[in-house]
């Protein structure tokens, strides 16, 4: 049987560790752990997914997770990864936030076996500046401090420096690990790689404090295929919120990841075993074309975050844009799934007359460089209304082709679309 270490190992979730023993402990008796979300903003994004799963599996492996979304260390900002200071959230919106990332979070961890949601604002609002200062801030050197990845970064680009507040944060993070030690015995905490300088900072914080060990244990970053990082104020950014990225949107970014990738998300972010992403990985290899991997993976990761249903559906209608079961889609489905193709009108008058003719909608769409084209288009087998395939070149658009009463599909080839509207 599997260890706990040995998995995470497999699936290449252990960065760095502040000491080897912090694997052993994994496998031994359970034991407390805790991970920050920081409310910058409504939803969590793919970058966080990450540590939402480890969560996951240690819970599954025994042991129990704190999750503390920082509605505390949120009004300052990690200076972590950004070349900016981070604006300063008003109350109100730092609360909406925090409510939006809580829904989130309760779908990766058990609130019913032992899981916790915190606020560290509740302990670091009542904190006193002077206390603060002569318990914690002395005990932690400014040559530290400034050795730090996320805070050297910072200096390093002079344009822009760091604020005295943003220089803290680690000061912040510290607090709560020491908190949560006092308070729930927690002994270890997880991050992104670039957590690394803020967790050492806590732990030896306990150390000198406490007396005691504690650990630490990062995970890679989430990158693209071209090595950038996911963040949630990145353009382009993939969100857990379905208002923000919709089941239908996060299965097609799955979909289209690149080959080079596909294996390690596959380990990052399901819970295929071992012989089965070993399976799709060799399909890669031999038969990219097919996908294989890429659709496990977005099944997965769409039936993680939304559930299986929404992954079921949002397969039925990446399948749709390609079979003759478009019509069944409803309207919000159907304009989703044709988001990114050219769209264009035709009067509705027109297709309740005499109709349209097909060879020149295609022209007119600019699915074919001209009517002649078209024609040969059609003959060829090539042209499909509403995804059927049309083969008269004197074929008529109608007011019967329209779905929902509005909207006509071309399509030419396997993959030009063009959706016409009906007009008054």
């Amino acid at each position: 049987m599997t260890t706990c270490s040995e998995d995470l190992r497999w699936r290449g979730l252990v960065h760095q560790v502040t000491d080897g023993a912090v694997l052993d402990a994994l496998d031994g008796e359970p034991l407390t752990f805790y991970v920050g979300f920081d409310p910058t903003a409504d939803s969590l994004g793919i970058g966080n997914l990450l540590q939402l799963c480890l969560v996951r599996r240690l819970q599954e492996a025994g042991h129990r997770p704190l999750l503390v979304a920082g509605g505390g260390t949120g009004t300052i900002g990690d200076p972590g990864g950004k070349p900016d200071e981070r604006s300063v959230l008003p109350p109100d919106r730092l609360a909406a936030n925090l409510a939006g990332i809580a829904g989130q979070l309760a779908r990766f961890a058990d609130f019913g076996a032992g899981a916790l949601l915190l606020d560290n604002g509740e302990w670091l609002r009542p904190l006193r500046l002077l206390d603060f200062l002569r318990d914690v801030g002395k005990l932690v050197t400014v040559n530290t401090m400034m050795a730090r990845d996320s805070v050297r970064a910072r200096l390093d680009a002079r344009e822009h420096g760091i604020s005295y507040a943003e220089f803290s944060y680690m000061l912040l993070q510290a607090y709560d690990f020491l908190h949560l030690f006092d308070a729930h015995g927690c002994a270890l905490q997880i991050g992104g790689s670039d957590q690394w300088g803020n967790i050492v900072t806590g732990i030896d914080l306990i150390r000198r404090v406490r007396d005691a060990p504690a650990y630490g244990l990062t995970t890679p970053l989430v990158l693209r295929e071209d090595g950038s990082k996911f963040g949630k104020s990145e353009r382009g950014n993939l969100w857990l919120d379905r208002a923000r990225t919709s089941p239908y949107q996060l299965f097609q970014a799955f979909l289209r990841v690149d080959d080079a990738v596909v294996d390690t998300y596959l380990r990052y972010f399901t819970w295929l075993d071992r012989d089965t992403i070993e399976d799709l990985d060799r399909a890669t290899g031999e038969r990219p074309e097919q996908r294989a991997a890429q659709r496990a993976l977005a099944r997965e990761v769409v039936g993680l975050v939304h559930g299986p249903p929404e992954a079921a559906a949002a397969e039925r209608a990446a399948a749709a844009l390609f079979s003759a079961d478009l019509a069944d889609l409803d309207e919000p489905t159907l304009l989703e799934v044709l988001a990114e193709a050219p769209s264009s009108t035709v009067a509705r008058a027109e297709l309740a007359g005499g109709g349209v003719s097909l060879v020149e909608a295609l022209a007119g769409a600019g699915l074919t460089p001209s009517r002649s084209a078209a024609r040969t288009a059609v003959a060829q087998g090539g042209a499909y209304v509403n995804n059927r395939r049309q083969l008269g070149a004197d074929a008529r658009l109608t007011s019967a082709d329209l779905l929902h009463d509005r909207y006509i599909v071309l399509r030419r080839g396997k993959r030009d679309h063009h959706l016409l509207r009906a007009e008054p």
